[in-house]
């Protein structure tokens, strides 16, 4: 390790001078450094420093830590802490932003973006060339560049006459000049004088430049007040018409400020309105029963075969169309139902030639657990879903349209927006619903580089989804997180403890450091929540009833869930008239007959209302069983290619002479038969719809029962969630992690007694004869020596390791090895070469 007396160099000493615990938090916030591990602490810094670490190290930033190195990167390199804290508070000072600066620097070399004491602070290089001012990518500040910069391709004379003119003395070459110019626009009261002797119409060309952007046009001969700027410095051309204001002027006006306006505290999240808690949970209940509901009416639709895939994948807009008047709700909200049971792996496709959706195994085995169980499944697969049915419907990169069950839905950030969007509702008192807008604005302050500046971003977008979805899962209720809501939260809550300060008043709670930024957790922990969750939810939601209550107008009432077994009987006898806290059913011609179609007869219809009806069995309704069992069967259909077969001539004289049988194309075999051209389904039903109640028939005279046939994919697993980058490494890996880095910066770095390889060179390794080789070993066993070596392994794969022999033998030499801290044994002919360490 280095020593702490000295100040870094460089990256890589900064990162060697950390201890164990602070670079596991660097590999945490940032984990694409890990994939693949480092072989040291050199290969660590360079990778930090590569351009597309750093950009997504940006990106993951909140305002004012993003603010902070926009502001070192218009600073002098290195910038002392006093530099910094005057560009981010101007020359009035800012006490907010003074507290809240130590948090954003802590962040920032958390997370290696800023190395180098508080007299010396540095900004990764990477860093500051994305965010520095540049004609080609402006500054967010809104600077220009310095006056040595803006400079550069001026002539030495011309730069002698803006000296001059500003009532400098002259001198002998340009680098002299320059700082004579810098210092004056940097000098407070000489600028205030300077500026103060200039015509109001140049003080308006300066003002309208002052905040950006800094570039202006001009003339080939500018007016007067254009041409004094010009000849005092105070705006400098850069290409043929355009001219640029310098940063230390823009600085002086801006009265010392990078920024026009500073953020260091977090927005507050609003509350919007407040009700009880047992309200808030009963209402969620409420909605968590709804979505068990809606969810098994759209599986139940399926049961046979959902709709067709399309060829490109995906629901077509007719199929989802249908859907949504199935479930009695609009498309957007089908869509969502749709995505939800894809998720949870209840729904997939088929994969047959002519490919449908159809209801999974993992159905099955769902619709058997409790209901607080199959909605904590439904609950957790949302949670953790890159898939987004809010954009079903939107056009994708190609401008197709996307498809409900489509490729192209996917977004990664989708997880870590729900995660965080419930977070800040915990923070909230119980029972107390935030202003949507409130939390849009904190999510933007969170994350400010992760979009646009527009209310339509992707990020604001996911929040709005994620309120109204939690409210139709019944994850929230009223807009409030549930109680069983904040269980299933725990299992994807914040692992790093880090919120912003919060402001007066602000409901949430304060940690350290940055936003937090939701992590998910084991599958162990996941299912302990998830289960925590439906503990608490199974109270809340009403319990099956045994029972229905019959009226005389062939409706029966169901005033709750009822149980599976009478829910599924009574489906099929009677059809769903009306939903709500209560259902109601009704029974019809078609409904009882489609029963009796399924194998019951009247008798068993007749028993099975008497045992669940809690009123008597009103007489319209036996009236009504009876009626459609004594025509059911009286008439039978086979193929022939169809037939109609009839014990009493005068019924089939009755068809025969019906007008709305000229379609069926009948003619009479025998006295009791007729046949058909048409197949025996359509015959079936043109008899039904004529009045009469047929029933089909095997080839053998049997009456064939029609029972629903369900249809079910082949076994898989639900859709596997898109990462938004590598996953963050868990406390196992970070520790082999570094040890491994610490192992290999050690062989890397100790110093070896050839002076002719360096404690830093380029990764070389040793290379000495395969005699010498062997004798150093035997020496180092007996000596009991450390050795530096070089090893290629079976893949040919080379490193660096640093080893205590202890024995030479067969070829083989057994050794401790300090680089993987365990003892191994390794091939000398694989060893390149040894070179033994300096004592100490």
């Amino acid at each position: 390790m280095s020593n702490p007396a000295v100040p870094p160099r460089s990256l890589a000493e900064a990162l060697r001078a950390r201890d164990d615990v602070s670079l596991a938090a660097l590999l945490r916030a940032r984990p694409d450094l890990i994939t693949p591990v480092p072989t040291d602490l050199t290969q660590l810094a360079t990778r930090a420093g590569t351009r597309a670490s750093v950009v997504r190290a940006l990106e993951r930033l909140d305002r004012f830590a993003l603010q902070t190195a926009e502001a070192l990167a218009v600073a002098a390199d290195p910038a002392p802490h006093d530099e910094l804290l005057a560009l981010l508070t101007g020359d009035g000072g800012d006490p907010a932003v003074s507290a809240a600066l130590p948090r954003a620097l802590g962040t920032l070399r958390e997370q290696a973006l800023v190395w180098g004491e508080d007299d010396r602070l540095r900004l990764v290089r990477t860093a500051r060339e994305l965010l520095a001012p540049s004609p080609q990518h402006p500054s967010p500040t809104g600077l220009g560049p310095t006056v040595r910069e803006a400079t550069a391709g001026m002539s030495p004379g011309r730069i002698q006459d803006i000296v001059t003119t500003a009532g400098l003395g002259s001198t002998h070459d340009a680098v002299s000049a320059l700082a004579s110019l810098t210092e004056l626009f940097t000098d407070r009261k000489r600028m205030a004088t300077l500026l103060a002797g200039l015509p109001e119409e140049s003080r308006e060309v300066l003002s309208r430049l002052v905040w950006g952007p800094p570039y202006g046009q001009v003339t080939a001969d500018p007016a007067a007040h254009l041409r004094r700027l010009l000849d005092l410095g105070l705006l400098v051309p850069t290409t043929p018409g355009t001219v640029v204001l310098p940063r230390e002027v823009a600085l002086h006006l801006r009265g010392g400020r990078a920024h026009r306006a500073v953020e260091p505290v977090a927005p507050a999240v609003e509350p919007a309105a407040s009700h009880r808690p047992q309200v808030v949970d009963a209402t969620a209940a409420g909605q968590a029963y709804t979505a068990l509901a809606t969810v098994e009416e759209l599986l139940k639709d399926w049961d046979e075969g959902g709709p067709a895939v399309l060829r490109a994948g995906g629901l077509s807009v007719r199929d989802l169309k249908r859907t949504a008047v199935a479930l009695d709700v609009a498309e957007p909200v089908a869509a969502f139902w749709v995505e939800l049971a894809y998720a949870a792996g209840l729904i997939a496709s088929d994969g047959e030639a002519d490919e449908r959706y159809a209801a999974t195994p993992a159905h099955d085995e769902w619709l058997e657990q409790p209901a607080a169980q199959r909605w904590a499944r439904l609950a957790e697969a949302w949670l953790t879903a890159t898939r987004v049915a809010g954009v079903v419907g939107g056009r994708d990169a190609k401008d197709r349209t996307l498809s409900a069950l489509g490729p192209g839905l996917d977004r990664s950030a989708a997880p870590e927006v729900r995660h965080r969007v419930l977070t800040l509702l915990a923070g909230l008192p119980e029972g107390t619903s935030p202003s949507a807008a409130s939390v849009l604005t904190r999510l933007r302050w969170e994350r400010p580089l992760r979009g646009p500046q527009r209310e339509d971003d992707l990020r604001s977008r996911l929040a709005e989804w994620t309120l109204n979805e939690a409210e139709l899962l019944g994850v929230t209720g009223r807009g409030a997180l549930s109680g069983h809501g904040r269980a299933l939260l725990g299992a994807t809550a914040p692992r790093t403890a880090s919120v912003a300060p919060q402001g007066p008043g602000d409901k949430l709670p304060v940690h350290h450091h940055r936003p937090a930024v939701t992590e998910p957790l084991s599958a162990a922990e996941q299912a302990t929540a998830s289960a925590a969750s439906a503990r608490l939810l199974a109270p809340l939601l009403p319990e099956p009833l045994d029972h229905v209550l019959l009226q005389a107008d062939l409706t029966a009432v169901a005033p709750g869930p009822l149980e599976r077994p009478l829910a599924e009987v009574l489906g099929v006898l009677a059809d769903v008239e009306s939903k709500g806290g209560a259902t109601v059913y009704r029974f019809t011609p078609g409904s009882v007959r489609r029963a009796l179609d399924a194998g019951q007869a009247a008798s068993d219809l007749h028993a099975f209302l008497a045992a669940h009806s809690r009123t008597p069995v009103p007489q319209p309704l036996t009236y009504l069983i009876d009626d459609v069992a004594r025509k059911h069967g009286h008439l039978r259909v086979g193929a022939a290619s169809a037939y109609v077969r009839c014990d009493d001539d005068a019924v089939l004289n009755e068809i025969l002479a019906d007008k709305r049988a000229s379609g069926l194309r009948l003619r009479r075999l025998a006295p009791t038969v007729l046949a058909a051209q048409a197949d025996p389904a359509t015959l079936l039903d043109g008899l039904r719809a004529m009045g009469f109640a047929p029933a089909a028939e095997s080839a053998e005279g049997d009456v064939l029962i029609t029972r629903a046939h369900a249809h079910r994919t082949p076994p898989g697993t639900a859709p596997e969630p898109v990462p938004d980058g590598p996953p963050i490494p868990d406390a196992t890996l970070l520790s082999a992690a570094i040890r491994a880095i610490r192992a290999g910066d050690l062989a890397s770095t100790t110093p070896r007694k050839n002076p002719a390889q360096p404690p830093h060179s380029t990764g070389e390794l040793p290379r000495t004869s395969p005699a010498d080789t062997l004798a150093t070993m035997q020496a180092a066993v007996l000596t009991g020596d450390a050795l530096w070596i070089g090893y290629v392994n079976a893949e040919g794969s080379a490193t660096q390791r640093v080893i205590a022999p202890i024995r030479v033998e067969g070829g083989f030499v057994t050794a401790y090895d300090h680089t993987a801290d365990e003892v191994r044994t390794y091939p000398l002919h694989r060893v390149t070469g040894v070179a033994e360490l300096a004592e100490g």
